[in-house]
């Protein structure tokens, strides 16, 4: 459905009251400064058609528009430029990263903004580029780049509270009595490469566009640049995030290792000082007649005290060396 639809020229912005198909023709009218953004979510196919027809897009971009699920990416199409771009949003509660795309088709005159997912709702980014005359009146390169820096800027604060949830995870590794969080670690560590996947071919896309090889976005570069120098900070980020779930792992399997052989070693522990008096009772369970000490007044007595005193020496020894 069609979220929002304006004309601006010279920077400023004026609404739309009749159809699109005379928003077009009044963008195409003037082209000084002059041109149209249309924003969608989810459209259908059906809600597209008249787009694709007044723009002529391409129907392979047009095909991944509709579908989504596109890496992030920036391909022409004749005068038209296709940029794929992917949204995230952070669940503290769950430790769920949620993924979205925005996918721009931009021309000489015309911006169109596609969305899917609920993450990040492009209408911030038109209030923010329309508080600023100056910049907008760039044309739709500005767009891309307040679209790019607003994307990017959250991948940051993503990046962040994922980073505040890895410091738990450390600490409950590295407490005594906490529970296992190998699944916890292992979830984690799988949204952290859910960022990696939309931010890394982000990273290419911006340095074509910083280096000049997309000529539609001279003006802009500078803007570019910035934005890239931001995604650089977040891909180290990630990468950092990434080595210490894998450390954490690590250091927890090992402790999960360090527990199970301690308690391995009490348990063949208690197994020695039990068999001393089991050996001693199963020896003399095996009814010979000819043991002079069980003849004796004294006999069983003694032969108690021999596995009292036998059992409470190997508990000393074994205590002693850390066994107990």
């Amino acid at each position: 459905m069609i979220i929002d639809k304006a004309i601006y020229h010279a920077g400023k912005r004026h609404d739309i009251d009749g159809d699109i198909s005379d928003a077009f023709d009044d963008a195409r009218r003037d082209r000084d400064g002059c041109f149209l953004w249309i924003g969608l979510h989810e459209p259908t196919q059906e809600e597209f058609a008249l787009i694709e027809e007044e723009l002529s897009l391409h129907p392979l971009a047009v095909e991944d528009a509709l579908t989504a699920h596109q890496r992030p990416k920036l391909e022409r199409y004749d005068e038209t430029l296709f940029v794929v771009l992917k949204t995230l949003t952070y669940h503290e509660e769950t430790s769920d990263v949620e993924v979205g795309e925005a996918m721009l088709f931009i021309g000489e005159d015309f911006v169109v903004s596609v969305r899917h997912g609920a993450a990040n709702p492009l209408a911030r980014v038109r209030r923010r580029l329309e508080a600023d005359p100056a910049l907008l009146s760039i044309g739709p390169a500005a767009v891309l780049y307040g679209v790019c820096d607003e994307i990017v800027d959250h991948y940051g604060t993503v990046v962040h509270d994922i980073g505040s949830d890895i410091i738990e995870l450390e600490r409950a590794v590295f407490d005594p009595h906490g529970e296992d969080v190998t699944r916890d670690i292992h979830h984690l560590k799988r949204e952290v490469l859910e960022v990696r996947s939309a931010e890394s071919p982000l990273i290419p896309v911006l340095q074509a566009i910083t280096k000049g090889r997309v000529r539609r976005f001279t003006r802009t570069q500078e803007y570019f640049r910035d934005v890239l120098d931001h995604l650089l900070r977040v891909h180290d980020q990630v990468g950092d995030h990434n080595e210490l779930l894998t450390s954490a792992l690590t250091a927890h399997l090992a402790l999960l290792g360090k527990q199970q052989n301690e308690e391995v070693r009490k348990i063949s522990a208690w197994a020695a000082v039990i068999a001393i008096p089991t050996m001693i009772a199963g020896f003399y369970g095996m009814n010979f007649d000819h043991m002079p000490e069980l003849h004796w007044l004294f006999g069983y007595p003694a032969i108690m005290g021999v596995m009292v005193a036998a059992s409470g020496l190997a508990y000393y020894r074994l205590r002693k060396n850390g066994w107990l």
